[in-house]
Parts: structure tokens; sequence; C-alpha cells
């Protein structure tokens, strides 16, 4: 394997590699284009589908073959991509901005004596100076910021699920593993069990998402809602402050400091349109009711509605019948 190159870590999940780990493979081969180098999927654990990583952009997959590294744990995975790290210099690594991501990236940065830029939308090349420009919304939202680590090595940068595509997978690649062995100790940390959110609802799962805002006008109105939702075979959304309130859980919530998604349509009810909730929106369709015709959303919609949540909710669902 040589050198630098562009590397993703490809993150261990209940259903297999996560799907932000395909997208960021699909970001890397479009940044090793850019920089004349190769993409590496960084994966631990035993059963890594290293055929669907080389399908979806990598060119290697770099992989220590344990199965006690099968279920991701912050301390042991620190020391054994470090070690990767040291061992073969990457010039890039991207890692899912996922709850463990959040967790393992810093500890990587520190241990590594590297920058590390959380939470980008962007990623490009510099063209003069072949540094990653790393764009991330800064100041609560209101601007976007793009960072540069011109000295240490490797840049590192964070991005959420559905900020970028998923790459279409090319059965034709190439497979090639390299394989490691582990250099950790067992790790103290014993898992006793996984806990999953609400229901187990996953936002990201649906192609239509119907989301209330503190305009929606009341508990009826998100029962409403919910029935709307569910005859248009979606779920039912929120932003921060329906989330903050108590009205909806945090499973629910949608934007910078929620979840990032990317439905065919999302329907923002009462929804002010704030860029920290717009962050995580990127619809293939953006249809927005609000009563206030001076609502931000409306710059951002395709289609919108100006009317009363609750009358228009009255109308779509006798509509649909």
């Amino acid at each position: 394997m040589e050198k630098n190159g562009v590397w993703v870590f490809c993150e261990n999940g209940p259903q297999g590699v996560r799907e932000v780990s395909c997208e960021l493979l699909g970001v890397a081969a479009r940044l090793a284009k850019q920089a004349g180098t190769r993409v590496i999927a960084v994966a631990l654990g035993a059963n890594a589908p290293a055929e669907e990583l080389c399908a979806r952009g990598a060119d290697e997959v770099l992989l220590v073959e344990d199965a006690a590294l099968d279920a991701p744990e912050e301390m042991r995975y620190t020391e054994e991509i470090c070690a990767l790290a040291r061992a073969f210099l990457p010039d890039i690594f991207l890692l899912g901005g996922t709850m463990f991501g959040r967790s393992l990236a810093p500890r990587l940065a520190a241990r590594l004596g590297t920058g590390l830029t959380a939470d980008c939308t962007q990623l490009e090349i510099d063209r003069e100076t072949g540094l990653l420009l790393q764009t991330r919304p800064a100041f609560g939202g209101n601007l976007l910021a793009t960072i540069l680590c011109p000295e240490a090595r490797p840049q590192m940068a964070t991005v959420r699920p559905k900020v970028f595509p998923m790459p279409a997978a090319d059965r034709t690649r190439p497979v090639r593993v390299t394989r490691r062995p582990g250099v950790a100790a067992p790790s103290p940390v014993e898992l006793l069990d996984l806990l999953r959110g609400e229901a187990g609802v996953n936002l990201a799962d649906y192609d239509v998402l119907v989301c209330v805002g503190q305009g929606i006008g009341g508990a009826e109105n998100i029962a409403r809602a919910e029935t709307l939702a569910k005859k248009l075979g979606g779920t039912l959304a929120a932003t921060r402050p329906m989330v903050d309130a108590g009205v909806l859980p945090y499973a629910r919530q949608v934007g910078q400091t929620g979840k990032s998604v990317a439905p065919k349509l999302y329907l923002a009810l009462g929804v002010s349109g704030a860029i920290q909730h717009l962050a995580g929106v990127n619809a293939e369709v953006l249809a927005a009711v609000n009563a206030d015709p001076e609502a931000p959303i409306f710059a951002h919609a395709d289609y919108g509605v100006v009317q009363d949540c609750g009358a228009f909710l009255e109308e779509a669902l006798a509509a649909l019948g």
C-alpha cells in the first residue's frame, strides 16, 4: 500500500457498515481523483464487506480482522487506528459524524497531533496548495467557515449522515484487501447491551418527512400531522424548539444539532426556516406551510403555502380520504 492517500473509517453498525461510511467513500473517490492519490477504506472486525467497500469507491481495504472488534469501542479502536495511521501516513482521514464517530475522531486527532474539523458540509482539494478545504457552518450556522490544516497530518474531518449522496455501486471494481494484525490490548470495557432510540425510529429510512415547528398550532395539529405523514408513507419529524420543549423526542429532531435527512419530500409545517434547521435538510422537494408570509423558509422552499397549519391539515386529510 502506498503512503498517504484518502482514508475513510468504515464504522460497524447493527446492520453492517453504516451508510455514512459508503457516502464518504464516494466523497473520498472525488477528492482522491483531484489529489492524484488513492482511497483506502479502514475497517475493523471479522466481517468487513470488502467487496461492497471497493464497489462504493475504495481502491483498497485496510483491515484489522478480529471478531473482538466487531462492536465499536473507542479505546481499542483508537489504539488500532493510530497504529495504522503511523504505519501508512494518510494525508486525509474522513469519519462519519455518528455518535461513535464524534467520540472516536477527537481521540484520534489528539493522539496523532493533528487538527479536526467537525460536521463538514463541503470538502474540496485546493488546486494551488493541494490542501483539503473543509467547510462547515459556524457562529450558530450564520456563516460558513473553510478550515485548512497546512502542517499536521492527516487532515481530519467528520461528516454527518446524508450530507453527501450515496455513490452507485460498481461491482466491476477490483477488490484489494491488506490485513494487519491487531496491536491493542483487550478493552477494559464490556458491552452489555445496545439500546435503540424511540421505537427504533430512523428518519433516514423514510422518503417522506412531515416536520412540525413552533407554528404548528398545538397538540391536535401535531396528531393530524402524524396522520398525514402515515398516509403519505412517511413519518413525523421536528425542529429543535419542539424537542427542547419536550413535545417530541430527540430521535425525531432535524437540523444542525439533530439528524441530517435527504427525503424525496420534506413537508415543513409551522417551521420558520432557521439556517440551523435547514442545514440538516437535503430534500428533493421542500414544501412549506406557514401563516407568516415573511417566514424565511419560503426563500428555500420549492412549494410554499401561506395558510394556518390547522386549516391546511384539515384540507389535506380530507383530500386524501
